[in-house]
């Protein structure tokens, strides 16, 4: 029974080639491109409205240095976002998650923030190593403490994202299991059973959104640190 709930995590193959890929690029085919006219139609509005106000909010506490960061940031978000909601259908694969792909999108990305931040302000990037005022045969142990803290700060953005996908996805096909195991036996309560699923599907909605966002988010602070 554990290896059947799992094995919706497994990455999809097909004539043993791996369809993760076709998986990653759908999210860029479902979007429409802007066109060269004044005026076009309501998707292409709303969706332009949106990157704006998400845009304006995530940049809001970075510095002017950050701003550069605009695009990636915003397509990083578009992207998990649309990666985690897609993966919410029935018969689909979520990418985000497997532990390996979101550990090759938080690592490199948090190693560009600390590397900018050694590049224009060393000074105040290694003073975060160590807390003002600390007392001196405290200094080793806080110095060691906060570089663990720094490191494993890519650990955590994956496995945040990879655990809260894996858990709501999990408990989705257990009451999905469920209903369907006690709908010939007690009918009311697998109609209870697919009330409370339906609630659930709307939660996990909520999660794909805010756990891209949070992800994000968290990228955006760590660049803050650093410019």
């Amino acid at each position: 029974m554990a290896v059947s709930l799992f094995d919706q995590f497994m990455s999809p193959s097909y004539l043993g080639v791996p369809l993760l890929a076709l998986a990653l690029t759908l999210p860029w085919i479902l979007y429409p491109s802007p066109s060269s006219r004044w005026l076009n139609n309501r998707l292409l509005a709303l969706q332009g409205w949106s990157i704006n106000q998400f845009t304006r909010q995530i940049l809001l506490p970075l510095n002017i240095p950050g701003h550069k960061w605009a695009l990636i940031l915003t397509s990083l978000m578009a992207f998990l976002l649309t990666l985690n909601i897609l993966g919410l259908l029935p018969y689909t694969f979520t990418p985000t998650t497997q532990l390996s792909m979101n550990l090759a999108l938080a690592f490199p990305l948090w190693l560009a923030t600390v590397l900018i931040g050694l590049r224009n302000q060393p000074t105040a990037a290694l003073g975060h190593l160590l807390p003002e005022g600390t007392p001196t045969p405290l200094i080793p142990i806080l110095v060691v403490i906060e570089t663990i803290s720094l490191l494993i700060r890519p650990l955590a953005l994956g496995v945040r994202l990879t655990a809260n996908l894996t858990a709501g996805h999990l408990l989705m096909q257990l009451t999905s299991t469920a209903a369907f195991v006690l709908l010939p036996m007690m009918p009311s309560v697998a109609a209870l059973t697919a009330v409370l699923l339906l609630m659930l599907t709307l939660l996990e909605v909520a999660v794909a959104m805010i756990q891209a966002y949070v992800f994000v988010l968290l990228l955006s602070l760590y660049l803050q640190e650093n410019v």
